[in-house]
């Protein structure tokens, strides 16, 4: 069973519990953070069925419907399969290997004209690149 608020079982009333975990990273800020949910199952009077989620012993709306961030207040949110905020906590805290720096890097020759002179380079200037899409005037 799970503990709610400091206590082993069942919420007065709840059929079933399920545990999930979340990552949130705020699209907006940057922040992210984890939370773990009990999603309580209850039927009401009429016999409909509704969950409640329980976070930290108390019942929060659902992380589904418009997760904020409580950084920023953002409601631009991405919601995350568990441990993803953590294991981006933890690459950021690896050193990080660095390749050794290239060596030196060779130019080809400029091509020569056909009188052996060197070209000066072509500069493209838009125009030159929407030329073939012009219409042609009647």
């Amino acid at each position: 069973m799970s503990e709610i608020a400091g206590q082993t079982g069942l919420r007065a009333g709840a059929s079933a519990v399920v545990n999930e975990s979340y990552s949130f990273a705020c699209m907006r800020c940057g922040h992210g953070w984890e939370q773990s949910y009990e999603i309580e199952h209850h039927k009401d009077a009429a016999g409909h069925e509704f969950v409640l989620y329980v976070a930290d012993g108390k019942v929060v709306p659902s992380p589904l419907s418009k997760p904020e961030c409580h950084h920023c207040d953002s409601h631009v949110v991405r919601i995350m399969r568990p441990g993803r905020v953590a294991s981006a906590r933890d690459a950021a805290h690896r050193p990080s290997r660095v390749p050794p720096p290239a060596g030196p890097v060779e130019v080809p020759a400029a091509a020569d004209g056909a009188d052996g002179e060197e070209r000066e380079p072509h500069h493209w200037h838009l125009s030159d690149l929407l030329h073939p899409f012009q219409r042609k005037a009647s």
